[in-house]
């Protein structure tokens, strides 16, 4: 199946079903990506700033564990949407970007902002 559906392909395809080569939803293996509480949150701080530290991220995400922020994290960098730079200095430090993967999700993003301003109040 062809990667960059327009809409109206897209509208009609779904009704047979649309499946990655490995036999599932492409949909659903965003979702599991992306599952839990802080993910979204976390890259949306990307969104605002990147590189980004550890603890401004920790800073800037109410209510995340310096845990929840740490396993969050490494499942973003193992899923490849999540760059981890480590600076071995004085005093040493870690900075986290979002990957060109990463980066591919601002427009899921940014429709999902439209539609929250459409009918969220």
């Amino acid at each position: 199946m062809a990667k960059n559906l327009t809409y109206e392909e897209w509208t009609q395809k779904v009704k047979d079903g649309i499946f990655t080569e490995a036999g599932n939803c492409p949909v659903t293996s965003l979702l599991l990506m992306l599952q839990g509480k802080w993910k979204f949150l976390i890259i949306y701080e990307m969104c605002i700033k990147s590189p980004i530290r550890f603890g401004e991220l920790r800073k800037n995400i109410d209510g995340i564990t310096n845990t929840m922020l740490t396993s969050s994290l490494r499942e973003l960098e193992k899923d490849g949407l999540v760059l981890r730079i480590q600076f071995n200095e004085i005093p040493p430090h870690v900075e986290y970007s979002l990957t060109e993967k990463g980066i591919a999700l601002l427009p899921v993003f940014y429709a999902m902002t439209e539609w929250g301003l459409a009918y969220i109040p």
